[in-house]
């Protein structure tokens, strides 16, 4: 059992962890920005139940934690649409600051 935790614990770090390499490294579409991201609240989620249940805790704070996260994701995809109807593509050279 205290081995499949362990791995458990480290797969999830490393999920956050390659969910952060791919933001820093692959950040020309707004898309992957968001999906990396996505990608790491999914790593957090995943850390944050697997310590909650080994401690006893109520589930209900993880249930917050990815509501919050959906509503995040939501409001993510909401931008990209809005951004590729106003410029016409997802690409963050296009984007001119000038213009609100």
């Amino acid at each position: 059992m205290t081995n499949l935790l362990y791995f458990s614990t480290v797969s999830a770090i490393i999920m956050f962890f390659c969910g952060l390499w791919s933001f820093v490294s692959y950040h020309k579409h707004l898309l992957s920005s968001l999906l990396s991201l996505e990608f790491m609240m999914l790593g957090v989620f995943w850390l944050l139940v697997e310590n909650s249940t080994n401690i006893g805790s109520e589930v209900y704070f993880g249930l917050f934690f990815l509501t919050m996260a959906v509503c995040e994701g939501a409001l993510g995809l909401a931008l990209l649409v809005l951004i590729v109807r106003i410029h016409g593509n997802d690409y963050f050279k296009s984007f001119n600051m000038l213009e609100c």
